[in-house]
């Protein structure tokens, strides 16, 4: 049991911070666009803003499990199969962009436009404004998101167990519910709640250390 338990612990690690690797650097760009183009943005695009938006909202809307099936030719042609927890990768990434997009476009927005303004007065480029005010003023509720996002990638990981993703959710349903071993599945709850606190204790930590 312990030996199965670790190896799952270690496929839902490397499943959760490899989609938040790249679900962070890949939703770092609409949300850039996103505040840009907004209405108070330093470049504002009503057309721009709304189709973005739009986007943003209907990847949210979209429940994991029907994500993952949806992706799965996109899945094979990135990762080579469809199941396992390299290839969980794929639809986990793409269900954490639109909401790493829209945490980072809130703490970007967030920003006392003053400082915009301020720094604007002073001759800053647009690219010096977003490096210089917007991220490092908006640095510890950016990294509040990805806290919040890393939670909700371990909840869709434990989901993808039901799909062949591999890790706790695999061995929950496996073990816990299809073979009625109910150390198992409560073994497999215990672990994800301890995943859980550990990413929001550090997380909040490094949010005090930030503010």
């Amino acid at each position: 049991m312990s030996e199965v338990l670790i190896q799952a612990t270690y496929e839902t690690l490397y499943m959760v911070l490899g989609s938040t690797f790249f679900a962070v650097i890949l939703g770092f760009i609409p949300a850039i666009v996103l505040t840009l183009t907004a209405p108070e943005g330093l470049k504002p695009n009503k057309v721009v803003y709304h189709i973005l938006d739009v986007i943003v909202n209907v990847f949210r809307s979209f429940p994991f499990v029907i994500l993952m099936v949806i992706v799965i030719p996109l899945t094979r042609l990135i990762a080579g199969k469809a199941i396992g927890t390299t290839a969980a990768l794929v639809p986990l990434t793409i269900s954490a962009i639109p909401f790493v997009a829209r945490v980072i476009e809130s703490a970007l927005r967030s920003v006392d436009i003053g400082l915009v303004e301020a720094a604007r007065s002073f001759g800053a480029s647009d690219f010096q404004i977003i490096i210089r005010v917007y991220l490092k003023e908006a640095l510890p509720g950016i990294l509040s998101g990805i806290t919040l996002t890393m939670i909700s990638i371990v909840g869709y990981s434990a989901m993808g167990g039901a799909l062949g993703a591999g890790g706790i959710g695999d061995i929950a349903i496996r073990y816990g519910y299809q073979a009625y071993q109910i150390p198992y599945l409560i073994a497999a709850s215990i672990i994800l709640i301890i995943f859980v606190q550990i990413i929001q204790s550090i997380g909040n930590h490094l949010y005090k250390k930030l503010s």
